[in-house]
């Protein structure tokens, strides 16, 4: 079954990267498209139909060690209805990236030094 979830910054993820649930690859990316409606990417996953997922599921890019490939965490929800194809995953976290993460403990740096 596909499902798709939209996030606001996808960093590095490529398409057929892996969907995981517990370190374990429960899925695979299959598309990434610009959505000029949300202005945010709309990334598309064929799920494996042995593993059903909760409705209410969150879905996060995250990456493997420190500077490894990125991929797509899922975090199952408590809901009793189950995703179905062509459903959208309502909760979803954009990746981090190293430069905003860098550039924000900069900031933070510089503003504590201005404070003192």
């Amino acid at each position: 079954y596909t499902i798709t979830g939209n996030f606001e910054n996808i960093g590095g993820l490529k398409v057929r990267a892996p969907v995981k649930s517990a370190g374990v690859v429960v899925g695979r990316v299959t598309d990434i498209q610009f959505s000029t409606e949300t202005y945010d990417a709309v990334v598309t996953l064929n799920m494996d139909s042995r593993f059903q997922f909760p409705k209410d599921t969150f879905a996060s890019i995250l990456t493997s060690g420190l500077l490894g490939e990125q991929y797509i965490g899922l975090a199952a929800g408590g809901d009793e209805t189950r995703l179905q194809h062509g459903d959208k995953l309502m909760k979803t976290n954009s990746a981090m990236v190293l430069e905003e993460l860098i550039g924000r403990f900069l900031f933070n740096k510089a503003a504590e030094d201005d404070s003192l």
